[in-house]
Protein backbone atom coordinates (compact mmCIF):
# COMPACT_ATOMS: atom_id res chain seq x y z
CA UNK A 1 0.00 0.00 0.00
CA UNK A 2 1.81 3.42 -0.93
CA UNK A 3 -1.27 5.42 -0.09
CA UNK A 4 -2.42 5.67 3.51
CA UNK A 5 -5.96 3.88 4.25
CA UNK A 6 -6.98 4.77 7.48
CA UNK A 7 -9.00 2.32 9.21
CA UNK A 8 -11.76 3.98 8.56
CA UNK A 9 -12.05 3.76 5.24
CA UNK A 10 -14.48 1.74 3.66
CA UNK A 11 -12.38 -0.57 1.82
CA UNK A 12 -11.35 -1.90 5.13
CA UNK A 13 -14.79 -2.43 6.54
CA UNK A 14 -15.11 -4.31 3.31
CA UNK A 15 -12.82 -7.44 3.94
CA UNK A 16 -15.05 -10.15 4.90
CA UNK A 17 -14.08 -12.26 8.54
CA UNK A 18 -13.36 -15.92 8.15
CA UNK A 19 -12.56 -16.23 11.84
CA UNK A 20 -10.65 -19.16 12.30
CA UNK A 21 -11.03 -19.34 16.25
CA UNK A 22 -7.35 -19.24 17.73
CA UNK A 23 -7.54 -19.02 20.94
CA UNK A 24 -6.10 -15.62 23.05
CA UNK A 25 -2.98 -16.40 24.92
CA UNK A 26 -0.30 -14.72 27.41
CA UNK A 27 2.30 -13.49 26.30
CA UNK A 28 4.01 -12.46 29.01
CA UNK A 29 6.52 -15.68 29.02
CA UNK A 30 7.76 -15.38 25.58
CA UNK A 31 8.43 -11.71 25.45
CA UNK A 32 9.99 -8.69 27.06
CA UNK A 33 6.33 -7.21 28.27
CA UNK A 34 6.85 -3.17 29.21
CA UNK A 35 6.14 -2.22 32.90
CA UNK A 36 3.77 0.22 32.01
CA UNK A 37 -0.08 -1.01 33.35
CA UNK A 38 -2.97 -0.38 31.38
CA UNK A 39 -5.61 -0.27 34.14
CA UNK A 40 -8.37 -0.06 32.11
CA UNK A 41 -7.84 -3.28 30.44
CA UNK A 42 -7.49 -5.15 34.03
CA UNK A 43 -4.57 -7.51 32.15
CA UNK A 44 -6.00 -7.94 29.04
CA UNK A 45 -3.15 -6.09 27.22
CA UNK A 46 -0.86 -8.98 27.68
CA UNK A 47 -2.96 -11.51 25.13
CA UNK A 48 -2.82 -11.54 21.43
CA UNK A 49 -3.81 -14.34 19.19
CA UNK A 50 -1.36 -17.81 18.87
CA UNK A 51 -0.58 -16.66 15.28
CA UNK A 52 0.33 -12.93 16.05
CA UNK A 53 2.85 -14.17 19.21
CA UNK A 54 4.32 -16.65 16.74
CA UNK A 55 5.39 -14.07 14.53
CA UNK A 56 6.32 -12.05 16.62
CA UNK A 57 8.39 -14.72 18.00
CA UNK A 58 10.19 -15.22 14.53
CA UNK A 59 10.75 -11.48 14.00
CA UNK A 60 12.24 -11.52 16.86
CA UNK A 61 15.13 -14.01 15.76
CA UNK A 62 15.53 -11.83 12.78
CA UNK A 63 16.41 -8.55 15.20
CA UNK A 64 20.23 -7.62 15.39
CA UNK A 65 22.05 -9.47 18.10
CA UNK A 66 21.38 -7.40 20.84
CA UNK A 67 18.18 -5.89 20.57
CA UNK A 68 14.76 -7.31 21.67
CA UNK A 69 11.50 -6.48 21.02
CA UNK A 70 9.35 -4.82 23.82
CA UNK A 71 5.88 -5.64 24.08
CA UNK A 72 3.29 -2.97 25.74
CA UNK A 73 0.05 -3.39 24.70
CA UNK A 74 -1.97 -6.56 22.59
CA UNK A 75 -5.43 -7.69 22.53
CA UNK A 76 -8.09 -4.64 24.00
CA UNK A 77 -11.92 -5.83 25.12
CA UNK A 78 -14.49 -4.33 22.66
CA UNK A 79 -16.38 -2.13 25.22
CA UNK A 80 -12.66 -0.43 25.93
CA UNK A 81 -12.10 -0.15 22.33
CA UNK A 82 -15.20 2.22 21.94
CA UNK A 83 -14.59 4.17 24.95
CA UNK A 84 -11.00 4.63 23.68
CA UNK A 85 -12.29 5.78 20.11
CA UNK A 86 -15.14 7.82 21.35
CA UNK A 87 -13.77 9.82 23.84
CA UNK A 88 -11.04 10.51 20.82
CA UNK A 89 -13.39 11.78 18.71
CA UNK A 90 -14.70 14.31 21.38
CA UNK A 91 -11.41 15.58 22.05
CA UNK A 92 -11.35 16.26 18.49
CA UNK A 93 -14.83 17.98 17.79
CA UNK A 94 -14.14 20.27 20.67
CA UNK A 95 -10.99 21.26 19.08
CA UNK A 96 -13.31 21.26 15.12
CA UNK A 97 -16.67 22.26 16.20
CA UNK A 98 -17.20 22.63 12.38
CA UNK A 99 -15.90 19.34 10.97
CA UNK A 100 -18.25 16.85 9.96
CA UNK A 101 -19.31 13.71 11.02
CA UNK A 102 -17.21 11.80 8.45
CA UNK A 103 -14.16 14.09 8.60
CA UNK A 104 -13.92 13.62 12.31
CA UNK A 105 -14.32 9.80 12.20
CA UNK A 106 -11.65 10.14 9.58
CA UNK A 107 -9.43 12.08 12.15
CA UNK A 108 -9.81 9.85 14.85
CA UNK A 109 -9.08 6.49 13.37
CA UNK A 110 -5.26 7.56 12.22
CA UNK A 111 -4.78 7.31 16.04
CA UNK A 112 -7.72 5.17 17.43
CA UNK A 113 -9.57 2.35 15.06
CA UNK A 114 -13.29 2.29 15.30
CA UNK A 115 -14.59 -0.15 17.72
CA UNK A 116 -16.30 -2.44 14.78
CA UNK A 117 -12.91 -3.37 12.69
CA UNK A 118 -10.53 -2.13 15.66
CA UNK A 119 -7.09 -4.96 14.87
CA UNK A 120 -6.60 -4.67 19.14
CA UNK A 121 -10.28 -6.23 19.63
CA UNK A 122 -9.51 -8.82 17.80
CA UNK A 123 -6.45 -9.84 19.28
CA UNK A 124 -4.79 -9.50 15.84
CA UNK A 125 -2.52 -6.13 16.88
CA UNK A 126 0.18 -5.22 19.06
CA UNK A 127 1.80 -2.04 20.17
CA UNK A 128 5.88 -2.45 21.08
CA UNK A 129 9.06 -1.13 20.16
CA UNK A 130 12.81 -1.97 20.47
CA UNK A 131 14.97 -2.43 23.37
CA UNK A 132 18.48 -3.14 23.75
CA UNK A 133 19.55 -6.18 25.95
CA UNK A 134 18.95 -4.06 29.43
CA UNK A 135 15.51 -3.11 28.49
CA UNK A 136 16.69 0.05 27.40
CA UNK A 137 14.01 1.60 24.82
CA UNK A 138 15.60 3.14 21.58
CA UNK A 139 14.89 6.43 20.01
CA UNK A 140 11.77 5.65 17.81
CA UNK A 141 11.58 9.50 17.57
CA UNK A 142 8.19 9.79 19.40
CA UNK A 143 6.82 8.93 22.22
CA UNK A 144 4.20 5.48 21.57
CA UNK A 145 1.10 6.45 21.66
CA UNK A 146 1.77 9.86 20.31
CA UNK A 147 -0.97 11.63 18.52
CA UNK A 148 -0.58 13.14 15.18
CA UNK A 149 -1.46 17.02 16.89
CA UNK A 150 1.07 16.48 19.76
CA UNK A 151 3.67 14.88 17.39
CA UNK A 152 2.91 17.21 14.34
CA UNK A 153 2.76 14.14 11.94
CA UNK A 154 5.92 12.54 13.46
CA UNK A 155 4.49 9.43 15.01
CA UNK A 156 3.18 8.71 11.21
CA UNK A 157 5.91 5.63 10.29
CA UNK A 158 7.41 7.30 7.34
CA UNK A 159 7.64 10.94 9.19
CA UNK A 160 10.68 13.02 7.94
CA UNK A 161 10.54 15.08 10.90
CA UNK A 162 12.86 12.19 13.06
CA UNK A 163 15.96 11.99 13.56
CA UNK A 164 18.45 9.64 11.24
CA UNK A 165 19.26 7.43 14.48
CA UNK A 166 15.26 7.16 15.15
CA UNK A 167 14.68 6.46 10.94
CA UNK A 168 17.42 3.39 11.04
CA UNK A 169 15.48 2.22 14.22
CA UNK A 170 12.28 2.32 12.66
CA UNK A 171 13.53 0.24 9.62
CA UNK A 172 15.06 -2.06 11.98
CA UNK A 173 11.65 -3.06 13.86
CA UNK A 174 10.14 -2.67 10.34
CA UNK A 175 12.31 -5.27 8.81
CA UNK A 176 11.83 -7.84 11.40
CA UNK A 177 8.19 -6.86 11.19
CA UNK A 178 7.68 -7.42 7.80
CA UNK A 179 9.72 -10.45 7.17
CA UNK A 180 7.56 -12.42 9.67
CA UNK A 181 4.73 -11.58 8.15
CA UNK A 182 3.12 -8.61 9.99
CA UNK A 183 1.77 -5.05 8.36
CA UNK A 184 2.12 -1.53 10.01
CA UNK A 185 -0.44 0.96 10.55
CA UNK A 186 1.06 3.71 8.89
CA UNK A 187 -0.21 6.62 10.78
CA UNK A 188 1.64 5.33 14.14
CA UNK A 189 5.19 3.36 13.96
CA UNK A 190 4.49 0.96 16.86
CA UNK A 191 1.30 -0.34 15.48
CA UNK A 192 1.57 -4.10 13.60
CA UNK A 193 -1.05 -6.55 13.08
CA UNK A 194 -1.33 -9.60 11.48
CA UNK A 195 -4.81 -11.76 10.31
CA UNK A 196 -6.77 -8.61 10.67
CA UNK A 197 -8.92 -6.75 8.36
CA UNK A 198 -6.14 -4.29 7.49
CA UNK A 199 -3.70 -7.09 7.31
CA UNK A 200 -6.17 -8.82 4.35
CA UNK A 201 -5.89 -5.35 2.89
CA UNK A 202 -2.60 -4.36 2.69
CA UNK A 203 -1.26 -7.82 2.00
CA UNK A 204 -4.01 -9.06 -0.50
CA UNK A 205 -5.42 -11.57 1.14
CA UNK A 206 -9.37 -12.65 0.48
CA UNK A 207 -10.40 -12.75 4.25
CA UNK A 208 -9.64 -11.54 7.52
CA UNK A 209 -8.56 -14.66 10.21
CA UNK A 210 -9.80 -12.79 13.04
CA UNK A 211 -12.71 -10.72 13.84
CA UNK A 212 -13.67 -8.78 17.34
CA UNK A 213 -14.17 -11.38 20.56
CA UNK A 214 -14.18 -11.42 23.85
CA UNK A 215 -11.59 -12.78 26.36
CA UNK A 216 -12.89 -15.55 28.14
Amino acid sequence: MNEIILMSDARVAAIPVEECGERLVDVSGSLLVDDRKHKDSEGAEIHLRQGVLDRLLHAQNLLPEGLRLLFVEGYRPPALQRRYFESYADELRGEHPDWSADRLRAAASRYVSPPEIAPHSAGAAVDLTLAAADGRELDMGTPMNATPEESDGACYTDADNITDTARANRAVLGGALSAAGLVNYPTEWWHWSYGDRYWALASGAPAALYGPRELP
